[in-house]
């Protein structure tokens, strides 16, 4: 059976907040973080029968630093310090130490020298039961990769001693996990996992501040796992990740997070192999676009939202059974304006309160959320009405799993006899795009990777007129399903956007010059661009005269990449942070026109500004 660890060092507080969230996440063990012990009023013994009575037992105590030396003296303080350590070991119940390659400039160079010393110091942990367990940090003073590390146990040929591999210290530079082949199975005595985005950087500072959980960031831990097992080894899966927002955030919510990343890890390495048994957690079931978007509105957003809806070429076809909330369509697109929510900020707000996902099995999708530690929330369900199961996306949003025919979720909804707009050639919604929190950014990432089995894309920064903005879009495989989630990096004192935290509804057409027409006869709330944009645009990229003065009348902006080009367009803020998108992919575009949204913001902090 797996067991599952996390590192102390991962969780925001006290001690005692960390082994509350372990435990409630569900980890079977912790490693003990020095600094933390060292913090903590708990003796070595206590922090043991607390761990005991959290149903978690200590794994490893970490680290030990800077054993080894050229200096003799030094190195023989460095053994009555090891000896210390042990005491604390033993009280503590636990019988493996991570000892690091060491960065100190009296660092050993010589292997036969640090194998030596590695031996002696194994040799005191032996006599009370203990082992070593040697890493190699990827910054170390001689010992910076793990093949070395692994030369220098090999050379010491002490049972006491053996390796801890970390992923980040391996994949960070460049190690090959398929040499870990060559070790011996006993000798593999601790896993430490962690991602990682790529990033070019200081190694030290990008292990220090950047790492993420498994699922998050840009390495192959599938493939990392899969080798170390492998291998041979059989202890717990444990997560080691430092990172400047997790140390900062609600540990209970960020062990929730660990816990899914490792069960998401566990379950992209099954699939890997050949004949592998079903897994515990239901498969996801296929996500084939876009229900509704739900928008929560009051008595001043609420027709304010209902009239650029009419304006889009939208009509309003029905009217919930027992809530206050409208649905609103134009071909297979669909926006429920939900009246019911109650926002105690002020009057005049909107927001993107619920997203309905087309799933081939809704039962299944929800299970699936559950067993990856997303509950089903509560729900009030009305005679008459559909049975639906929603999970909370990190950010709040509402993620409901739907089926759309005469007995899914439309059924809820009485006809309102309204006749039929023409339309604006508005076919379906493309994407919806939600601000994250900046503290819950690549948890959401996560969220919808491994809860619903979207594919994430990679991460785009845009330098915007407010500072740098982040976008990860995720998707399903054929695009029909797409979510742009973007958090701003850094938000301090009092200056900040126009529009704080926009959301968006994007809706696709195959001719937006013509939908973009008929949405300004209709009278609808389009964004103004100015015509610096497209003076810039004719001198950077190679358009058709005519596409360029019809984006200038109809107010386009117009991206390209290897697969396509994309055009489209946006409405003014309605209700404080909601508005839409229109866009047009031709070809194979598969992007979001992210290089276009500083124009964007731009312009709705002039519009907010002038109507303050």
């Amino acid at each position: 059976m797996t067991r599952r660890a996390i590192a102390t060092v991962c969780l925001s507080g006290t001690l005692e907040d960390k082994l509350a969230a372990a435990a409630a996440a569900g980890f079977d063990g912790i490693e003990v973080f020095e600094p933390d012990l060292i913090g903590s009023p708990w003796s070595p013994a206590e922090l043991a029968a607390r761990c005991a009575d959290a149903g978690l037992t200590i794994d490893l105590y970490q680290p030990f630093r800077d054993l080894d030396s050229t200096d003799p003296e030094r190195f023989a303080r460095n053994l009555r310090r090891a000896e210390r350590k042990f005491d604390v070991m033993t009280a503590l119940g636990t019988d493996t130490m991570l000892v690091c390659s060491s960065v100190a400039p009296d660092a050993v160079a010589d292997l036969d020298r640090l194998a030596e010393q590695l031996a002696g110091a194994a040799d005191r942990a032996a006599q009370r039961g203990l082992r070593l367990a040697y890493e190699a940090l990827a910054w170390g003073a001689e010992v910076s990769t793990w093949d070395a590390a692994w030369e220098a146990v090999r050379r010491a040929d002490h049972p006491a001693l053996g390796l801890c591999l970390d992923s980040f210290h391996v994949l960070s530079r460049g190690g090959d996990p398929a040499g870990f082949g060559a070790v011996p199975a006993d000798k593999l005595f601790f896993l430490q996992l962690a991602d990682a985005p790529r990033l070019e950087m200081d190694v030290l500072q990008w292990s220090r501040h950047h790492r993420l959980f498994p699922g998050q960031g840009a390495f192959d831990l599938p493939g990392f796992l899969g080798a170390v097992l492998a291998a041979g080894y059989t202890g717990p899966l444990s997560l080691e990740v430092f990172n400047d927002v997790f140390r900062q955030s609600d540990p209970r919510r960020a062990a929730v997070d660990a816990m899914r990343s490792l069960l998401w890890l566990e379950e992209s390495l099954a699939h890997r192999s050949p004949g592998a048994a079903p897994g515990a957690i239901p498969p996801p079931p296929a996500l084939t676009g876009h229900s509704f978007a739900e928008l929560a509105v009051d008595g001043v957003s609420g027709p304010q939202l209902a009239g650029a809806l009419t304006a889009l070429g939208f009509t309003h076809t029905g009217q919930h059974r027992s809530k206050p909330v409208q649905l609103w369509e134009q071909g297979r697109a669909r926006v429920l304006l939900n009246a019911s929510v109650v926002r105690p900020e002020g009057p005049g707000l909107a927001a993107v309160a619920a997203l309905g996902l087309e799933s081939t099995d809704p039962t299944a999708s929800a299970l699936r959320a559950e067993a990856l530690l997303a509950p089903v929330l509560p729900r009030t369900r009305g005679a008459a009405e559909a049975e639906l199961s929603a999970v909370a996306a990190p950010d709040g949003t509402e993620v409901f799993f739907t089926r759309t025919g005469p007995d899914g979720w439309p059924a809820d909804f009485l006809d309102t006899g309204a006749p039929a707009s023409p339309g604006a050639g508005l076919t379906a919604i493309d994407h919806v795009g939600l601000t994250q929190p900046f503290d819950s950014f690549d948890e959401a990432g996560l969220f919808y990777r491994a809860v619903l089995g979207l594919e994430p894309e990679g991460v785009v920064e845009v330098a915007a007129p407010f500072g740098l903005v982040r976008t990860r879009a995720v998707a399903n495989p054929d695009r029909t399903l797409r979510l742009a989630l973007t958090a701003s990096l850094l938000r301090r004192g009092g200056w900040a956007p126009g529009v704080p935290a926009p959301q968006h509804v994007a809706f696709t057409t195959g001719d937006v010059v013509a939908t973009a027409r008929r949405l300004r006869a209709a009278g609808a709330p389009l964004l103004a661009v100015p015509a610096n944009y497209h003076d810039d645009l004719e001198a950077r990229v190679d358009l058709d005269p005519g596409l360029v003065a019809g984006m200038r009348e109809c107010g386009l902006l117009y991206d390209e990449d290897a697969g396509g080009s994309y055009l489209h367009l946006y409405t003014e803020v309605l209700g404080s942070r909601v508005f839409f998108e229109v866009v047009q992919r031709i070809g194979g575009y598969d992007g979001y026109g992210s290089v276009n949204a500083p124009v964007r913001m731009a312009a709705h902090r002039r519009l907010r500004l002038a109507t303050a």
